[in-house]
């Protein structure tokens, strides 16, 4: 069993080690969003998706390590969260205190990684809003009216109804 808690904990210092990446690359993209770089955006979420992977690497591990911990201990697996963990170490002290450092210290860098990306995605709604409204005054002036064209004899030159010169049809 100590062993696997172990192999835990490494999994989860690892996954932490990560997550902190993720969060100095999310912290990065504020100002790339702000200033709208696109280039600079492409390359940190290309970044991002290595980082990701990494994590979903570790993730499955964890995964794998905590199913091993559930058969030693005669529990559910599905019942098995950390902080059960941490309560049923109470003759490891040790072993405890990293585990409970760690689960703090990951949980606390997603909070931070969920704030910046929450804030992300509110500068990005507003970029696209500004650009939806660029778009759309753009084709409006595209599509505007025709306005009456004179000529230098005081003729229109345009049809602005798009009917006969006339103006006035009597036979309606």
């Amino acid at each position: 069993m100590a062993s696997l808690m172990e192999e835990l904990i490494n999994c989860l210092e690892k996954e932490t080690k990560e997550f902190e990446g993720l969060l100095t690359l999310s912290q990065k993209k504020t100002p790339v969003i702000v200033n709208n770089k696109i280039d600079e955006l492409v390359k940190i979420t290309e970044e991002e998706q290595i980082i990701v992977g990494r994590i979903s690497g570790l993730e499955m591990k964890r995964e794998t390590v905590t199913k091993d911990i559930a058969e030693v201990i005669n529990k559910d697996v599905e019942d098995l969260k950390l902080t059960t963990l941490i309560e049923l170490m109470s003759n490891q002290p040790g072993e405890r205190k990293r585990l409970s450092d760690v689960h703090d210290k990951l949980s606390g860098i997603v909070k931070q990684i969920r704030q910046v990306n929450e804030n992300n995605a509110e500068l990005l709604k507003h970029a696209l809003e500004m650009v939806n409204f660029d778009l759309s005054i753009v084709t409006a002036m595209r599509q505007a009216p025709e306005t009456a064209n004179y000529s230098r004899g005081a003729m229109n030159t345009g049809s602005m109804l798009g009917g006969s010169m006339g103006g006035f049809d009597a036979k309606q």
